[in-house]
């Protein structure tokens, strides 16, 4: 009998975790409640079930216990769904406080505290009232966010020059629990890791420098765009970061697992900023880390879901090479024309293009990640060079609107 990995979700987010398990003999059963998403056509089976539905998800499998060797997810924040429905069908999973700890920020944070792990100060905010009052004490700049959404949803950069109460209320209608808070926002590069654990051990194979080059243009909106591999840390303070994102999975409850970190470099040290346990989606570890090193680590992350030891010493790269990914937030109106992208495509180095708008299709102002028009990878021996092709795509692709 084969074995089966559930995935929870059937975007492009997930079509990298299907490939890459099917690669490994495994059979994929994948849940999205889009029937026409990119992973219908991909994985074994599908079925059209919200991820968020786990009476529908645990019934759906209640005759296949013995099949189901692992649940996993990449790119979508849902710990607690994927822990309760392993548990379900007996697979391994994350123990539920863990779970929940990795859904609720400000949960989360306040074991960081208790735990001594370095964070930004923080606190919940009740009130509009209430965040004015603390923006005028802390002073500076704070992030105010919903303590349980991902992709920058009702995130705003904020100092108490600003009218506060329109974007409390937007981050509040943006939470699913309806609560928020705000934490200090802390100047100084910004890291993304993938640390995996397994029984304890750690490896963070995943690292990469976070790009915010146009936090100016979007301001309050906290957009980043894209990132770097390798990262331009040294290996002093790149092992200061790992060694603080495996201090918060561990204080968080991850022995066996998936820790994706969000860190910035302060100049006292590196702060976590928040762990998700799960996958990156978008390019992280399908793009940057594969071409930037020669690491596939997800079939390490698969190994851990279906319960088999994964070789975490075997999790160095192979090579290194400069890799970029960057997105296009195009003026807002309709879309009349798109030049260029058979240019851009026809580049050996531009190992990814994909437009999520097309002519005759209104394109919004991007309120959070989830609104960007599209996105492209490329790689070349040394950032540098990386860098001119990145100025190279964005000025060959040009976007018309009206």
């Amino acid at each position: 009998m084969s074995r089966t990995l559930v995935v929870l979700g059937g975007s492009s987010d997930q079509l990298f975790l299907i490939r890459t398990a099917q690669e490994m003999g495994l059979r994929v059963l994948a849940f999205d409640r889009d029937p026409r998403c990119p992973a219908a056509s991909v994985a074994d089976e599908f079925a059209a079930l919200s991820t968020r539905d786990l009476r529908a998800l645990a019934g759906f499998l209640d005759e296949r216990r013995g099949e189901v060797a692992g649940v996993a997810t990449m790119g979508s924040d849902i710990p607690e769904l994927v822990a309760a429905l392993a548990a379900h069908v007996g697979a391994p999973h994350l123990a539920p406080e863990t779970a929940r700890l990795a859904t609720d920020k400000l949960a989360m944070k306040e074991r960081f505290r208790a735990s001594d792990v370095p964070t930004p100060w923080f606190a919940e905010v009740r009130s509009a009232r209430e965040l004015e009052r603390l923006a005028r004490e802390r002073g500076g700049e704070l992030v105010l966010k919903p303590v349980d959404r991902s992709g920058s949803r009702g995130v705003f950069l904020l100092d108490a020059s600003a009218d506060l109460a329109p974007y409390f209320e937007r981050a509040r209608e943006l939470s699913f629990s309806g609560r928020v808070m705000v934490e200090e926002y802390l100047a100084g590069p910004q890291i993304s890791t993938e640390t995996l654990l397994w029984r304890g051990r750690a490896a963070t194979p995943g690292f990469a420098d976070r790009n915010y080059e146009l936090l100016d243009r979007f301001r309050p909106r906290i957009m980043e765009n894209g990132g770097w591999v390798p990262s331009a840390l040294g290996a002093a303070e790149r092992a200061a970061v790992e060694a603080v994102v495996t201090r918060a999975a561990r204080a968080l409850g991850i022995e066996s697992g998936v820790a994706k970190g969000d860190v910035v470099l302060a100049p006292e040290g590196p702060r976590v900023i928040e762990i998700a346990a799960r996958l990156s989606g978008g390019d992280f570890c399908e793009s940057l880390v594969p071409l930037g090193t020669g690491l596939n680590y997800v079939r390490a992350a698969i190994r851990i879901a279906i319960g088999e030891e994964p070789d975490l010493d075997a999790l160095v790269p192979t090579f290194e090479r400069a890799v970029a990914n960057r997105y296009f937030f195009p003026q807002p109106g309709r879309v009349e024309r798109i030049e260029g992208e058979d240019e851009v495509r026809a580049r050996d180095w531009v190992h990814k293009l994909e437009l999520w708008y097309g002519p005759g299709e209104r394109v919004p102002e991007p309120s959070s990640h989830a609104q960007r028009f599209g996105v492209f990878v490329v790689s070349a021996p040394e950032r540098e060079t990386a860098q001119e092709r990145v100025d190279w795509v964005y000025d060959t692709l040009r976007i018309v609107t009206s």
